[in-house]
C-alpha cells in the first residue's frame, strides 16, 4: 500500500489539511476557518474533524497514512508543546503532538510554522539543492526557519532561528515581542509603507488614503514612482545588513526570500545583494545564492508533510 502524510497548516485565521505523497504532491486538500475564538475543545474537534477526512480520502485511493506533520505559529518546545502563540491563545500549554497522537494513533510531529516553510522550501521548493539555508517569510511580520546540513535546526530548546527579533538598532521602533529595534520592524509589510508614506509625494499619499499597502507600493514601484523604489531600497537595505552578519556567522549556501512580499522580489533585491556585499566577507557573499521561493502558501503544508516523513521512522 503507498504511503502518503497529513501536512497541517494551522493559522490565526485558517486551518489548512493536505494528505501529501512522497513526491511532494498534494492529493487532497481542505481549507476552513481556524475559529480560535470558539475556544481550544472547540478548535481541536475541527482539526479531527479535517483530520479524519484526510483518512477517509486516502482509504478511498488506496493510500495508507505514515505521519502528521502540523506547523504553529509561535514558540513550540522540543517536547512538542506550544509555549507562546499570540494569534493561537488558547492553545498555549497543550502538547499538540501527544494531542493528536493520542486521538489519531499515528506519529505526529509538530513546530513553528516558519520552520515548517523552510523545511516544505527544502525539501520540494527553492532550497532542493542546498545543504544549508534560510528560509525567509515577509508579510505582516518576519518569518525564518534554518536548514543546516539537510536538517532543519531549532536549537536547544526547539526556538532557534527566530531571525525577525535580531537588533538592528537598539533604539529603534518597539516591536510587539516588548524589545527595540527587531529586523521585523523594519522588513515587513507595514514596514514597507511606513517607508513609502515618508518618501511618496504627500498629495500622492492624500489621494490613496487607506488603500496604501504593500501590493499598491510595489505597483507605484514598478509604475516609476521614485518614493515607491526608494521604500523597497530602505527595506533591502535593512533585510542586507542582518543577512550579511547571518552569513558571517553560518556562511550558508542560500537564502529563500517568501510571503506576500516576495511577490516584489526584484525590487528588493538590489539593495540587498549590495548591503549583502559591502557587509560580508566576499568568498562568503558571492558563495550564497538569494532566490525567491517556489512553493507560495503550499510551503507550510509541504514542509509539515515532509517532517512527518523524516520523524515518522524514529
Amino acid at each position: 500500500m503507498k504511503q502518503s502524510n497529513i501536512g497541517i497548516d494551522i493559522g490565526g485565521t485558517n486551518l489548512r489539511l493536505a494528505l501529501v505523497d512522497a513526491k511532494g504532491t498534494i492529493l487532497h486538500r481542505t481549507r476552513t476557518s481556524s475559529c480560535i475564538g470558539g475556544g481550544r475543545d472547540a478548535f481541536c474537534d475541527r482539526l479531527l474533524t479535517g483530520i479524519n477526512e484526510m483518512r477517509s480520502f486516502a482509504d478511498s485511493i488506496g493510500n495508507g497514512i505514515a505521519a502528521i506533520g502540523a506547523g504553529v505559529p509561535g514558540l513550540i518546545g522540543r517536547d512538542g508543546v506550544i509555549r507562546s502563540s499570540v494569534n493561537m491563545q488558547p492553545l498555549e500549554g497543550l502538547n499538540l503532538s501527544v494531542f493528536l497522537g493520542e486521538h489519531t494513533g499515528l506519529p505526529v510531529v509538530c513546530g513553528n510554522d516558519a520552520n515548517l516553510i523552510a523545511q516544505g522550501e527544502h525539501a520540494y521548493g527553492a532550497g532542493r539543492q542546498y545543504a544549508s539555508m534560510m528560509s525567509i517569510t515577509i508579510g505582516t511580520g518576519l518569518g525564518s526557519g534554518l536548514i543546516l546540513n539537510n536538517a532543519l535546526w531549532t536549537g536547544s530548546g526547539g526556538f532557534a532561528a527566530e531571525f525577525g527579533h535580531m537588533t538592528v538598532e537598539p533604539e529603534g521602533v518597539q516591536c510587539l515581542c516588548g524589545n527595540r529595534g527587531c529586523l521585523e520592524r523594519y522588513v515587513s509589510a507595514g514596514a514597507l509603507v511606513r517607508y513609502a508614506q515618508e518618501s511618496l509625494p504627500q498629495g500622492l499619499i492624500a489621494a490613496l488614503g487607506n488603500s496604501l499597502d504593500a501590493q499598491k507600493v510595489a505597483e507605484l514601484a514598478l509604475q516609476g514612482e521614485p518614493g515607491a523604489a526608494v521604500a523597497f531600497e530602505r527595506m533591502g537595505r535593512w533585510l542586507g545588513v542582518a543577512l550579511a552578519s547571518l552569513l558571517n556567522t553560518l556562511n550558508l549556501e542560500a537564502i529563500v526570500i517568501g510571503g506576500g512580499v516576495s511577490a516584489s522580489f526584484n525590487l528588493l533585491l538590489p539593495k540587498l545583494v549590495d548591503e549583502i556585499a559591502q557587509r560580508s566577507f566576499p568568498l562568503i557573499s558571492t558563495g550564497c545564492s538569494i532566490v525567491q521561493s517556489e512553493l507560495g502558501d503550499d510551503a507550510g503544508l509541504l514542509g509539515a508533510a515532509a517532517l512527518a516523513a523524516t520523524r515518522s521512522f524514529i
